[in-house]
């Protein structure tokens, strides 16, 4: 059951220590599954393996989670632990500098980038009372939005100023900025 659903049932008849290492990785998740644990505790389960691979994981983690075991997660993709954790303890150099839900750590976040893709290059980034940047291509901007705003005045003040973006993005993992500015409020105590 737990090799189909880790994408390793074609390699059920291989002997392990020829498997690359993503598959090690997902076969001694299977292998810890086998007698139906509450409680899995998995350091780094997706270093190594391609995206494909990792977001497959990440629904089948959060499958066997969501059919009753508890995951103790470590991980240093900041991306993996914001998608899958409902609870979140950092540590920086071996102590725990914050513990709280996901949720309300990510209502800690002062303020987002948005990354704008623009439908042209421009030289010089029209004035403007926001906080905006022109990166270093010419056809994009960073706007820096507080917590609580919305990205209409940045819209339209793009729209008055004939400016078209073709898409957006946030900049940064949001997780991410937040793990920097508690770790930088560790070290200056």
């Amino acid at each position: 059951k737990y090799l189909k659903k880790l994408g390793l049932w074609e390699k059920r008849f291989v002997v392990s220590r020829t498997l690359s290492g993503g598959q090690k990785r997902r076969l001694m998740i299977a292998r810890a599954l086998i007698h139906h644990p509450k409680i899995l505790i998995l350091d780094e389960p997706t270093a190594g393996v391609d995206i494909e691979i990792r977001r497959s994981m990440w629904a089948f983690l959060k499958e066997i989670n969501e059919a009753g075991t508890t995951i103790v997660l470590t991980t240093h993709y900041l991306e993996e632990a914001e998608n899958l954790c409902r609870n979140i303890a950092i540590i920086d150099q071996g102590k725990v500098v914050h513990h709280s839900s996901m949720r309300a750590l990510l209502r800690g976040l002062q303020s987002e980038t948005y990354v704008l893709e623009l439908d042209q290059e421009i030289s010089v980034l029209p004035k403007s009372k926001l906080a905006l940047r022109l990166n270093a291509s010419n056809s994009s901007i960073e706007a820096d939005i507080p917590k609580g705003e919305s990205l209409n005045e940045v819209f339209a003040w793009l729209t008055k100023n004939n400016l078209a973006v073709t898409s957006m993005r946030s900049k940064a993992n949001r997780l991410e900025q937040l793990f920097l500015s508690l770790v930088a409020e560790e070290d200056k105590a």
